[in-house]
């Protein structure tokens, strides 16, 4: 069982994560690549929600494929290209995430590898089989 950390000496997380989780002894780590808002069609949709679904149903199947779940992410990075996508990419992620709330970052870059591309995602996940 995961133990969390939310120290009364330092502000409540911002949104639906927690400042720290202690993994048991014995768990195995899953660490994910950052995943694109892009379908196996190539498409990639206008939206930040559209694309941040995209993201967090691809890492679902990498969880999937690792016997794991999102109640088994501890760290979820997401990178957005601009400000205003916080709020819908938050929305996307509080959807996926399950308790205890993974940590998480979110940070504000230039851009990705193409374009049309607004978020990547990145988790790691622990699960004690």
């Amino acid at each position: 069982m995961k133990k969390i950390f939310n120290p009364s000496s330092v502000r409540r997380p911002f949104g639906n994560y927690n400042h720290g989780l202690l993994v048991p002894p014995g768990a195995s780590l899953l660490v994910t690549s950052g995943q694109l808002g892009v379908g196996l069609d190539e498409e990639v949709p206008e939206d930040v929600g559209a694309q941040a679904e995209l993201c967090f149903e691809a890492i679902k199947a990498i969880l999937a494929e690792a016997e794991m779940n999102f109640a088994d992410v501890i760290r979820i990075s997401g990178f957005v290209t601009k400000r205003e996508h916080f709020a819908d990419y938050m929305q996307v992620r509080d959807r996926y995430t399950l308790d205890p709330k993974p940590t998480s970052t979110l940070i504000v870059v230039a851009g990705f590898t193409r374009p049309e591309f607004v978020v990547e995602v990145e988790v790691t996940a622990a699960k004690v089989f």
